[in-house]
């Protein structure tokens, strides 16, 4: 049976436009799936996801597929809707209703939107076109055979809350607190009533005097708990947000590479500021209106004693605004995703300007730059233009529900004791109750407010959580090495998008003997650096197998083996620490002595012990300034440092004088000696000396064999040497 409204899901971040139009679709259908699951079908990359991709994962579970170019009429009178249309040239949406002038639009960046006939084809016709793009999705036998998929990650508050078990004596301190600071506001109605009624209608100072002192008592206790539990509350607060921001970075260091290839720096920082939300919820909001629960349980019980049809009407009162402030949830929740992927786009629109100052003053863009962070400057100030014109409509109604709802409570208290069925001193304590309850049911309203946001604050992080790890725990991984520790190669093939997209590598066979040296070259392009990063295991092969000695590589454990691995990529990260930090990454205490073999063999000890602070000047972002060669000798000690069973270079000395590289190598060679070195370069320098040169081209290998064989040959090795075997001869 398919749902009267069209199912919605909003998209976690840019990438996820197309998976979230599958997720509505499938779920029209009456099939439930994460996001995840159909990310992971959808070959997303961070230029985001295609059409293709899209198209390879609804034949995944079971759809039939179609991608067409559609006129406006075929799009209202042929069409199988729900349709996903490409949309502004850069977005997908799902189309499921046309009329003669409107359309119906589920948009995951936006909503549940309405367009006219002209709206619409302006967003989804190309300039000068009159067609679209659409893909037309219908369901088959095998649709319906698939279970349901559950999502993986943990988007349950049940899941939040198991941060507060650890601190539980803390809770059983606030519960104490609580009752007695409801046993307090008990109290204090029968005071007041008693003050009015006992003490001033029978004119006894004496009496008056004492209900004040006990009032003064009462309200300092109160004092003393309030304090007592905001500084438990700001203790558990503390410890409970470094607790879910490590468990987040614990997990984010876990994920495989490939899961920050689809990710921009700005929505993974943007999802740490995502905890702070939580963290308010788990412990200042959920805890606090707990107590206002309690005090509005009490209070009501006293109002209710004292006339339940003024209890009535304050409870229908509350209601009514309650229910004003919900109506405008949707729209909150909508502005909310809004704000997060402008705010994404903010952060990493200001790295990139920090970072790439130089270049915007080579090019004198420093005008075009600053005209893009303000529009995005304008982008977020319309959404919070929006949001504060919903947050004034939410108060102006709930404002007016609730003085309506006094006013005609102190109408019908007058009238009570008017009509003598009520006292003075009666009505003021009602007067009091009212007061004191309408805190709590603004606490429970603004509960509303703050478990949606930590809801969808806990959407965006279950994505990450129920990403699946770099080593997945549940498999045995192989933790001891064997005697033959060569690597072979046989029949490997990478790509990095879907099953459709170009192989990068293909059908490779490849022995890299232990303890030799063995170089790839190859023009720019032809996948040298990506089968770096398969031996890496950044990355699993697509087809084929890597082995190590006669055991397959991916049974190995990911951080053990990269441990036997010293590796210098040809875009290495410095960190902003010291220099000796830096050469020693991954050592808690710093061997002094493999510092110095490490920068002797780099050829950079002269120029760091040349330093004001020496091995502790900072470098990085934040410290001193290096230049490109000085970075890449820095990278180059940092692989000796570690003293691995096997080497990387990937063009590890592009950057630095034919000199200084003839130097290195002659360090190096020593160092070389007893390991299985990789190098790749495109300088004959660097690879002439190798054991085994390995020519690859398009993902392919052309050539192999020692630099006097392939020069002789004449062919792939020889054309692309052959300016510097003239240069040298």
């Amino acid at each position: 049976m398919k749902p009267l409204r069209f199912p919605f899901y909003h998209q976690h971040d840019a990438m996820d436009c197309g998976p979230s139009c599958l997720r509505m679709i499938a779920k029209y259908y009456g099939k439930t799936y994460s996001l995840e699951y159909l990310r992971a079908r959808s070959f997303i990359t961070r230029e985001g996801v295609s059409l293709l991709g899209v198209s390879d994962a609804a034949e995944s579970i079971g759809m039939r597929s179609t991608g067409v170019k559609a006129t406006w009429d075929q799009l209202r009178t042929e069409a199988t809707l729900p349709a996903i249309a490409h949309w502004m040239q850069n977005h997908f949406v799902v189309v499921h209703r046309v009329s003669k002038n409107k359309v119906w639009v589920a948009d995951p960046a936006h909503g549940l939107l309405t367009y006219s006939r002209q709206e619409f084809l302006k967003g989804w016709l190309g300039t000068g076109e009159d067609e679209g793009i659409l893909l037309l999705l219908e369901t088959t036998p095998a649709f319906y055979q698939q279970a349901d998929e559950s999502p993986r990650g943990r988007a349950g508050f049940s899941f939040l809350f198991a941060y507060l078990f650890p601190y539980r004596a803390y809770l059983v301190q606030l519960l104490i607190g609580m009752l007695i600071g409801s046993l307090f506001q008990l109290i204090f109605p029968f005071l007041t009533q008693s003050l009015v009624d006992f003490g001033i209608n029978a004119q006894n100072l004496g009496f008056v005097t004492t209900i004040l002192l006990a009032q003064l008592m009462l309200f300092l206790s109160r004092t003393t708990v309030d304090l007592i539990r905001g500084w438990i509350l700001l203790h558990l607060g503390t410890r409970i947000n470094i607790s879910i921001i490590s468990d987040f970075l614990i997990k984010l260091m876990k994920m495989p590479l490939a899961f920050f290839d689809t990710k921009f720096i700005g929505d993974i920082l943007q999802r740490i500021g995502d905890h702070r939300r939580i963290e308010l919820f788990l412990t200042s909001t959920s805890l606090n209106v707990l107590f206002s629960l309690v005090n509005l349980s009490v209070l009501g019980l006293v109002l209710a004693l004292y006339s339940l049809k003024i209890f009535a009407i304050f409870l229908a009162g509350s209601t009514l605004a309650a229910a004003w402030i919900l109506v405008f949830q949707r729209r909150r929740r909508d502005l909310d995703y809004k704000r997060f992927r402008q705010l994404s786009q903010n952060q990493s629109n200001l790295i990139q300007l920090i970072q790439g100052m130089p270049e915007i003053k080579l090019n004198n863009s420093e005008k075009l730059k600053r005209w893009e962070w303000e529009n995005i400057q304008a982008g977020l100030f319309k959404i919070n233009m929006r949001g504060l014109t919903i947050d004034q409509y939410q108060q102006a109604g709930s404002l007016f529900f609730n003085e309506l709802k006094n006013i005609v409570i102190t109408f019908l208290a007058a009238r009570e004791v008017i009509g003598g069925h009520m006292t003075l001193g009666m009505m003021l304590a009602v007067s009091y109750i009212i007061g004191q309850m309408n805190s709590p049911f603004d606490q429970l309203i603004g509960l509303l407010h703050s478990a949606q946001d930590a809801k969808l604050s806990l959407e965006r992080l279950a994505e990450v959580h129920g990403q699946p790890e770099e080593e997945d725990a549940s498999r045995e991984t192989i933790t001891i090495f064997p005697a033959d520790r060569g690597l072979r190669i046989k029949g490997l093939g990478f790509r990095y998008e879907g099953p459709q997209s170009e192989l990068v590598l293909s059908d490779l066979d490849l022995e890299i003997p232990q303890g030799k040296v063995t170089a790839i070259v190859g023009p720019s392009g032809s996948g040298k650096t990506t089968l770096l990063k398969l031996l890496l295991k950044f990355y699993p092969p697509t087809a084929g197998e890597i082995r190590l000695g006669d055991v397959n590589l991916a049974n190995f454990n990911a951080g053990l083996w990269r441990q036997k691995c010293g590796v210098v990529m040809q875009d290495g990260f410095l960190f902003s620490d010291t220099v000796a930090r830096n050469i020693a990454l991954g050592d808690e205490r710093i061997d002094r002595g493999k510092v110095l073999r490490a920068v002797r063999a780099a050829s950079i000890q002269e120029f760091i012990e040349g330093l004001p602070l020496t091995y502790t000047t900072k470098v990085g972002q934040d410290g001193h300034g290096l230049s490109q060669g000085q970075k890449q000798r820095l990278l180059i000690a940092r692989a000796v440092y570690k003293d691995p069973d096997y080497l990387f270079f990937d063009e590890a000395t592009s950057a630095l004088d034919a000199g200084n590289e003839s130097v290195i190598m002659r360090n190096l060679e020593e160092f070389f000696r007893g390991k299985t070195v990789v190098i790749i370069a495109h300088r004959l320098s660097t690879v002439q000396r190798a054991d085994q040169i390995v020519v690859l081209d398009r993902g392919r290998i052309l050539e192999r064999g020692t630099h006097a064989e392939l020069a002789a040959a004449r062919g792939a090795y020889y054309r692309l040497v052959k300016n510097q075997l003239e240069l040298g001869s």
